[in-house]
């Protein structure tokens, strides 16, 4: 296999280029040496904090860096001109600084339902806890009382509806258990569609608020980004039945906390929360949340993808993210790769696989004060030619184009307007 530098780009003549990686976060002891078997350099530091980071990576200037709760600043990627991809070691990346990654042209993956079977049995633990009061029996036994009166009453689950917002892989992988509690599903997502929702088994609803109305258990699995903060309103939680269930294990931003506990108290919804939106940054320290002390309230520490299973799984597709890196330059699972540019123009030049030929077209175009968006060079059978997809942020006259089909070795050049996706 031909391999490339992640520095340059070059061929690597036959080995692997060694890269330093810091891992700065708890790690699989076999994945770390899996990285070293890839010829790594890969320092462990797994108590290394956020605010601690950027020296880290001005001491060791690594091209990978990998981290999995620690957060992720500008200065972060600023503090390596080497730095080349970050790896989130799991789902989320709402603790890494994108726009500053993209700024620097650093690649950002994560490993998404790799954790996904952890998540959806940690929000069932809830969904049972909220149902059945568990956390409060045990409680009482724990202070020496048998109130089995106070619990002799639950709603049960059989029959009812379980309402999921977000149908990625968790959502998946709660809708299956729903079904095996002989459980009714209803799902909502920004880009589900019904027929998505009729391959994936479950019913489709349109709206978010119907959903509530319809739900007896709501399950939050939605993505964490600016359109989902504080998804969860007045309006969604006033739409619950009364004395609903609400599970939360995305992230504390989806879930206006005020407006639940206002619900909690009024209207006796039950809350299963593995998230919340002040969480302490270290995993032992003093906790104060209004909302976690409410009757009905059950909470963990964050910790939905934090079993054996999932670290493994998270920690074997990290090393494969970073070996496809190493191996041909691209970022499986990257999340800051521009969804869309600005290109307006499309141009294909059909021309000899020759040594000059798109620097000629590249130099036409940069004399215009064209930019060049994206580009493919696709070759074709034999080698001996290949047509180059040029995106270009406006385009080319009629004078440029004919410059570029001056070069001998240019078969043919034209230009086609690029739709934009809604």
């Amino acid at each position: 296999m031909t391999t490339f530098s992640p520095r340059s780009g070059a061929p690597a003549s036959g080995s692997r280029t060694t890269a330093r990686i810091l891992v700065a976060d708890a790690f699989e002891a076999a994945s770390l040496q899996a990285l070293r078997d890839l010829g790594c350099d890969t320092i462990h530091e797994p108590t290394v904090s956020a605010a601690e980071l950027p020296a880290r990576l001005a001491t060791l200037q690594p091209e990978v860096l990998v981290v999995r709760e620690t957060a992720v600043t500008a200065a972060t990627i600023e503090a390596s001109p080497r730095l080349a991809l970050v790896v989130q070691a799991g789902a989320g990346t709402e603790e890494i600084d994108l726009v500053a990654a993209s700024r620097r042209g650093v690649f950002v993956s994560n490993c998404p339902g790799r954790n996904a079977h952890a998540v959806a049995e940690l929000a069932w633990a809830h969904v049972l806890a909220c149902d059945r009061r568990v956390p409060d029996q045990v409680i009482r036994m724990r202070e020496g009382k048998w109130d089995r009166a106070d619990f002799l009453r639950a709603a049960g689950l059989h029959g009812r509806t379980m309402g999921i917002v977000g149908l990625g892989q968790v959502g998946m992988e709660i809708a299956r258990r729903a079904k095996t509690f002989g459980m009714g599903v209803v799902a909502w997502s920004r880009h589900l569609t019904e027929e998505k929702a009729d391959a994936a088994g479950v019913h489709f609803c349109a709206n978010i608020v119907n959903l509530a109305k319809l739900a007896d258990v709501v399950c939050v699995c939605v993505a964490v980004n600016e359109e989902t903060d504080g998804l969860i309103g007045d309006k969604f939680l006033n739409a619950l039945k009364q004395g609903a269930i609400l599970v939360n294990i995305s992230s504390g931003r989806v879930i206006d906390e005020g407006a639940l506990a206002a619900a909690v108290r009024d209207r006796g919804i039950r809350a299963g929360l593995d998230v919340f939106s002040k969480e302490p940054e270290s995993d032992c320290a003093s906790f104060e949340s209004p909302l976690a002390k409410l009757p009905g309230v059950y909470g963990t520490f964050h910790v939905a993808a934090s079993t054996d299973q999932a670290a493994q799984a998270v920690s074997h597709e990290t090393v494969r993210v970073i070996r496809e890196w190493l191996d041909r330059g691209t970022a499986p699972n990257c999340v800051n790769r521009a969804r869309q540019t600005p290109a307006t123009t499309l141009l294909s030049v059909r021309h000899l696989n020759r040594p000059g030929v798109l620097a000629h077209v590249f130099y036409t175009l940069g004399q215009g004060g064209i930019n060049v968006e994206e580009m493919e060079n696709i070759i074709y059978e034999g080698g001996e030619a290949a047509m180059a997809r040029i995106h270009l942020d406006q385009a080319p006259s009629e004078d440029q184009l004919a410059a570029i089909r001056k070069n001998p070795a240019v078969l043919s050049a034209g230009l086609f307007t690029i739709v934009r996706r809604a």
